[in-house]
């Protein structure tokens, strides 16, 4: 695994050991971040940027690497945050760039939602393990539903699920306005739609 493009170009970066935690494919980072920073609409550089279910964090790394002013890393896993924070020290990044938040998802967006100077969040990218279904729905009803003061006006979030499995349309305020797939994986991407 290795970041593609920006400041930390071509550095390698550790992964988990065991298939507990799947890192995203260099190719599939590759392509989100395509869409992620094309033409004059790119939605990282300068972007607060949160990475759920976050592994070894390979894809908020990449984010700052290209520009995101902040990371927000979302890990209850200790080995994965044992990589994270080895991925972390091994490229410099501490501090006021990126946040480590040690606890579920549900857990932190419900926390994050109540209290003041979380988000708002420009970009919001999440990878539960494939088989965990119901977070996929939890998750993105939370952002699109009582948690949606973390997102800003035009965020974008992004759901790296199976291609087999597709999700739904919507969740609250959440509509979906693209699938990318590549392999066996997908890429559903959400926007705030009106009220």
């Amino acid at each position: 695994m290795r970041v593609i493009a920006g400041t930390f170009r071509s550095r390698v970066l550790a992964a988990p050991e065991g298939m507990d935690t799947r890192p995203t494919a260099d190719r599939l980072r590759e392509t989100l971040f395509n869409v992620l920073t094309q033409g004059a609409l790119d939605r990282v550089n300068g972007a607060a940027f949160l990475d759920l279910y976050a592994g070894s964090g390979a894809v908020g790394i990449e984010a700052l690497s290209r520009g995101a002013s902040t990371v927000t890393f979302v890990e209850q896993g200790a080995p994965a945050l044992a990589v994270l924070g080895k991925n972390l020290e091994k490229l410099g990044l501490r501090g006021g760039v990126v946040r480590v938040e040690k606890k579920t998802v549900a857990r932190y967006l419900r926390g994050a939602a109540e209290k003041a100077g979380a988000g708002p969040f420009g970009v919001v990218f999440l990878d539960p393990p494939y088989e965990l279904v119901d977070e996929y729905t939890a998750t993105l009803g939370m952002l699109g539903g009582e948690c949606l003061s973390l997102l800003a006006e035009d965020a974008l979030v992004v759901a790296e699920h199976r291609k087999k499995d597709s999700l739904a349309e919507s969740y609250g305020r959440l509509g979906r306005i693209r699938v990318l797939t590549q392999g066996d994986a997908g890429l559903s991407f959400y926007s705030i739609t009106p009220a």
